[in-house]
């Protein structure tokens, strides 16, 4: 079956789904510029750790191949390239994809061939690796994540010997399918294997306040897939632990991550840390999926990942599609509505970081990472070549 598309792109154009206006309206905004791109990742019209990194390389790409570069040289050309990336990268502070995707870009600018190469050849040829490097970053996200599927659907298997026979239920919190990469998706990405293999009985979605990402696309995308699932309000997790953990057989709950640092701690969704202690209590596994690009060794622990806060309104006011009288919604009409008093203060950070003590394990597009004897996660055979950077 065909899955959401959150990203449409060919070369010189940008597609970009506008999250906000779903589950019940299907709009694409063209996005050509940076300054484009940072409204839409602002705004959360995308989101998503890899799809973010995605949209940002892409809208720089488009806007490169359309003529927006007027350096005369080589210098001036990576410099033009450079301020761009900057400019992108304060659009979200806390998923490290971004940042790892600008490293990437900036040193595949870096590593054209400009030898001997007169203007506009050189300039060419350093928009050229530009473009390049932003479309490898797309066709490597896809190919990740299919691979964090596989190895979380196996690892899951191997931990309740599950089968057609003996299927088990898991849980997850807010979107991480097709809608947050460019495709199968990271957490929904296991959901979506353990489904294809006839090992899943049931998949629970929170609704994940306040922006209710889960209530309004993983919901959306689990039906539109047609896999046997529950919508439940995030603070009904412990109870549904409680009640039906041996009934439906919940297993795990599935996770992704903004950002994992070297010690295993991750930043997700705020909410996730809540399900991760209620995880502990029940006996429930709890696995974080991320693609090793979400993993951030040069941060030691979660006290170093910076925390980005939203505004207010996010809290207190709610936007939807207006319901009819008999029940119908009529998505040519939406309206705002206050839910709280809006003179009360509001805290409201985007995400908050889990404790690796409460992660039994972390899957990547590499392999599952599980603690070892000393109780730590080591990330060295999935990431050799950074891990021994950071090891000297």
């Amino acid at each position: 079956m065909a899955t959401l598309e959150a990203i449409k792109y060919s070369r010189g154009k940008l597609l970009v789904l506008d999250q906000l206006r779903l589950p019940h309206e299907h709009h694409y905004d063209e996005v050509s510029t940076s300054e484009e791109a940072f409204d839409c990742i602002r705004s959360m019209r995308v989101r998503g750790a890899p799809a973010i990194a995605i949209v940002a390389a892409l809208a720089h790409a488009v806007e490169l191949h359309n003529g927006s570069c007027v350096a005369t040289s080589p210098e001036e050309t990576i410099g033009h390239i450079d301020s761009r990336l900057d400019y992108l990268r304060e659009s979200r502070p806390t998923a490290v994809d971004l940042f790892n995707a600008i490293g990437v870009l900036k040193s595949a600018v870096r590593a054209a061939r400009v030898e001997g190469l007169a203007h506009p050849e050189a300039k060419d040829a350093i928009l050229s690796a530009y473009i390049e490097a932003a479309e490898a970053i797309l066709a490597k996200d896809l190919q990740n994540n299919t691979s964090i599927g596989a190895f979380g659907a196996a690892w899951l298997q191997q931990q309740y010997n599950a089968s057609p026979d003996r299927k088990i239920s898991v849980l997850t919190h807010c979107n991480t399918g097709s809608l947050a990469t460019s495709g199968h998706g990271t957490a929904l990405g296991i959901i979506r294997s353990l489904h294809a293999q006839g090992l899943l009985q049931h998949a629970y979605c929170t609704e994940t306040r306040p922006y209710n990402q889960g209530s309004r696309l993983t919901s959306f995308e689990l039906v539109f897939e047609g896999i046997p699932s529950t919508l439940i309000t995030d603070s009904m997790a412990g109870a549904l632990f409680a009640l039906h953990r041996q009934s439906a057989n919940i297993g795990a709950v599935i996770v992704g991550a903004d950002r994992v640092v070297r010690n295993g701690d991750t930043a997700n969704k705020i909410g996730t840390y809540s399900l991760a202690v209620l995880a502990r209590h029940h006996g429930v596994k709890f696995v974080v999926a991320a693609p090793t690009t979400s993993v951030d060794l040069e941060t030691e622990t979660g006290a170093g990942i910076k925390i980005e806060e939203r505004k207010k309104e996010e809290l207190t006011q709610i936007c939807g599609a207006i319901v009819n009288p008999d029940g119908s919604v009529d998505t040519s009409k939406t309206a705002k509505v206050a839910i709280a008093d809006q003179r009360i203060g509001v805290w409201n950070p985007a995400f908050d970081v889990t404790p690796n003590e409460l992660i039994d394990a972390i899957v990547t597009e590499k392999g599952t990472v599980v603690k070892g004897p000393d109780g730590k996660f080591n990330f060295s055979e999935v990431m050799p070549e950074r891990w021994a950077a950071i090891a000297k």
